[in-house]
């Protein structure tokens, strides 16, 4: 039997090698305040702009590490978004970045709900913002399946280097997770108590093979 690679589950660290320099604070300041000048459509569009930014332009982190750190962050309680910023402004900059990050993201989405919640009361029933509103929830839901897409085929794509066990494994748990909860209605942290335990299982079964089959 080959040897296998197992990744330690670990939240994610920067890649040095892969993108630039570690940003000012300044710098993280201005992409965070952009973020949340453009967090518009729920929080699935503003994870999707997250990740676009850190991933894809800045590559301050893997694509692999975004989706370990947001398991995480859903695991863990509060607001998840908020949970996330904080978690990638200390990887990318220590305490400081933290801080940097949430205020960043803060700072501009919240003066935009409070503006828009104070005109929408007087402008909800205009038939002008309800073609809006209708083209907005579709537009939304569109992110939010590529986003499921991005974050899916790096684990995916680990799952199959391990082994076609490890393969099945992973699409058993994405499609069993969305459907304990859509069908029977589980509470979301026993669904992920229960798929982080047959992960562990699961990786804990292919670290003994892979030692098994060493000389």
């Amino acid at each position: 039997m080959s040897n296998l690679k197992v990744e330690p589950l670990v939240t994610g660290t920067l890649q040095p090698a892969a993108g630039p320099a570690r940003p000012s604070l300044w710098q993280l300041l201005r992409v965070w305040f952009m973020l949340g000048i453009q967090s518009f459509g729920g929080g699935t569009a503003t994870l999707f702009l997250i990740r676009r930014a850190v991933v894809e332009q800045h590559r301050w982190i893997s694509e692999g590490a975004f989706t370990r750190d947001w398991a995480l962050c859903q695991a863990a309680p509060g607001i998840n978004l908020l949970c996330m910023t904080i978690l990638l402004g200390r990887q990318v900059a220590g305490i400081p970045g933290a801080l940097v990050a949430m205020l960043g993201l803060m700072l501009p989405s919240v003066t935009i709900t409070i503006v828009m919640t104070a005109l929408y009361a007087d402008l909800r029933n205009l038939s002008m913002v309800q073609a809006a509103l209708r083209g907005v929830v579709p537009a939304t839901v569109g992110m939010g399946l590529l986003l499921s897409a991005n974050m899916a085929r790096p684990l995916l794509a680990t799952s199959r280097r391990e082994s076609q066990g490890s393969l099945g494994v992973g699409i058993l748990l994405l499609v069993g997770s969305a459907a304990a909860v859509q069908f029977w209605h589980l509470p979301v942290i026993i669904v992920l108590c229960g798929a982080g335990a047959i992960g562990a299982l699961n990786t804990w079964y292919h670290a003994t093979q892979a030692k098994v089959g060493q000389p």
